[in-house]
């Protein structure tokens, strides 16, 4: 038998292996998309000029495992926090809003507003720096939601979703970054409230449980922005709905002053204002004095808008184009 005959037996064999492999039940969709010539690596980023690599599209959440789950979580927080490395202006809102938040509101209000205490301007910094706890979280969980939809715009949650992880893995990883933006605020409030003269009467451990208390019930309200992001076309609509949200809930609490002379139906507000509930518990852990119940609805705060907005924002992505 000829060279030329024992190729072409060869192909043909090739071809019929290829062409019955194919029929095999496979619990995972594939696509095969050419490489990018000139690049380095598998996939639509990179390989070798005619090479072809297989990426996986719709992956089912329910496949991966938890380790891998969190491996991924892992790798896409690092993206993000080496994104804010490469541009440190991301970090102006979390260095500079606590230092002029605080500034602000205890020399603008903290004379009246202590004396109505019963105390002093000192006395008003130790009513306002836990109720600004609460308020660091909201403003930084905005940032979270025109992130996202900055990403689509960009394309960078197209390719994404084009790799065999978790959708929800994508949303965690930033919520886990800005996490660490708000420790980072909430550490520069607390420092900007000992040098006005902030006096702790509990304990550190006290304390530590008002700061877990916050970055919980923020880690909440980022599903809300995140939905927020993926659901208006462009960041600026989520900064005017947000700014809508944000407003009312912020100023009808009692983060900036007791609630007793408000009128009565702003009062009922104030009273089911989940950042009334926060602003008290942090300044029960911080003075001292009952927490239980602002603690106990906070948290059923933070659950609720968890377990109703998270689902929803995750399915949303899948969907979104």
């Amino acid at each position: 038998m000829s060279t030329a005959d024992t190729t072409t037996n060869t192909t043909d064999t090739t071809n019929t292996n290829s062409g019955s492999g194919s029929g095999s039940g496979s619990t995972t969709d594939t696509a095969v998309t050419p490489s990018a010539p000139g690049t380095g690596g598998p996939g639509p980023a990179g390989g070798a000029p005619g090479a072809r690599s297989v990426v996986a599209v719709g992956t089912d959440e329910g496949r991966i495992g938890l380790r891998a789950n969190l491996r991924h979580i892992g790798a896409l927080a690092r993206r993000n926090a080496l994104q804010i490395k490469q541009d440190p202006e991301s970090m102006f809102d979390v260095l500079l809003m606590p230092i002029i938040f605080t500034l602000l509101f205890v020399y603008v209000f903290g004379g009246s507003v202590g004396a109505s205490l019963g105390g002093s301007r000192d006395d008003y910094v130790n009513y306002v720096i836990p109720g600004l706890m609460a308020m660091m979280g909201m403003n930084i969980s905005m940032a979270v939601g025109t992130g996202v939809n900055d990403d689509f715009r960009k394309g960078v949650m197209d390719r994404f979703r084009t790799m065999p992880i978790a959708r929800s893995s994508v949303l965690i990883a930033k919520i886990v970054v800005e996490i660490g933006r708000m420790l980072v605020a909430i550490a520069i409030l607390l420092g900007m409230g000992f040098l006005l003269g902030m006096d702790i009467k509990t304990s550190a451990l006290d304390v530590g449980a008002a700061v877990g208390l916050s970055l919980i019930f923020g880690a909440s309200l980022m599903w809300i922005f995140i939905l927020l992001g993926l659901t208006m076309k462009t960041a600026q609509a989520v900064q005017g709905v947000a700014m809508l949200v944000l407003m009312p809930m912020q100023f009808g609490s009692s983060i900036f002053a007791p609630t007793s002379t408000m009128p009565g139906w702003l009062q009922t507000f104030t009273d089911y204002n989940p950042l009334s509930n926060l602003a008290d518990a942090a300044r029960g852990l911080f003075n001292g004095g009952p927490v239980a119940h602002s603690v106990w609805m906070t948290l059923a705060w933070a659950l609720a808008i968890t377990v109703i907005t998270a689902p929803l924002a995750v399915a949303k992505f899948r969907k979104k184009s």
